[in-house]
């Protein structure tokens, strides 16, 4: 696992530190977004996936979606100016998130404090008022609102992408909290 991965009750003292109000709903583990529609229940706000992907130069990808969403890697790719995308394996996951399949989700940033990880969310996914995610374990689901998401991710430290997966065009860049735009230019450029 990443060295000191975070455990479900750090993250969520992490995120009440940043004054962000969850809640969380616990249930039989989920594997896929199959398994979270079949059992899931009756838990209000946008549910979601999340793709943990890689290109040839090692470079690695957090993509955040809402779970009804195709996604063509190759369109991303272009997109992303990335080179080819594929899934990253299951031990890179676990090295650089701290989750094992199955878990994958943008709260896992809290275990990349390297910054390995390129966050990419669909816009449309953004758009709704709460949000659902697994926090860092596949037997729970954590609500929380939309922009609140996006302040976790700034405070993490993370360059994040939000793409419109219905409209061609360079996806917005969000900075985040630290580090200026002359690092963040960089890192674009290295894509």
């Amino acid at each position: 696992m990443a060295a000191m991965a975070a455990t479900e009750a750090q993250l969520l003292a992490r995120l009440e530190a940043l004054g962000i109000e969850t809640t969380t709903v616990r249930h039989a583990p989920l594997f896929t977004v199959a398994d979270s529609q079949r059992l899931r229940g009756d838990i209000p706000g946008g549910h979601c996936k999340s793709l943990f992907l890689k290109n040839k130069k090692g470079r690695h990808w957090l993509l955040v979606a809402d779970e009804a969403r195709p996604i063509d890697l190759k369109r991303l790719a272009k997109r992303l100016k990335a080179g080819n995308l594929s899934f990253a394996g299951a031990e890179a996951l676990d090295a650089i998130l701290g989750v094992a399949p199955g878990a994958v989700t943008p709260f896992a940033l809290i275990n990349d404090p390297d910054h390995e990880v390129t966050v990419v969310l669909d816009a449309d996914m953004l758009a709704a008022p709460r949000l659902n995610y697994h926090p860092l374990t596949n037997d729970a689901t954590t609500t929380i609102r939309s922009a609140d998401l996006k302040r976790f991710i700034a405070a993490s430290g993370h360059l994040a992408y939000i793409i419109d997966f219905e409209r061609d065009g360079e996806p917005e860049r969000v900075a985040p909290e630290t580090g200026g735009t002359e690092e963040l230019e960089t890192t674009w450029n290295r894509l």
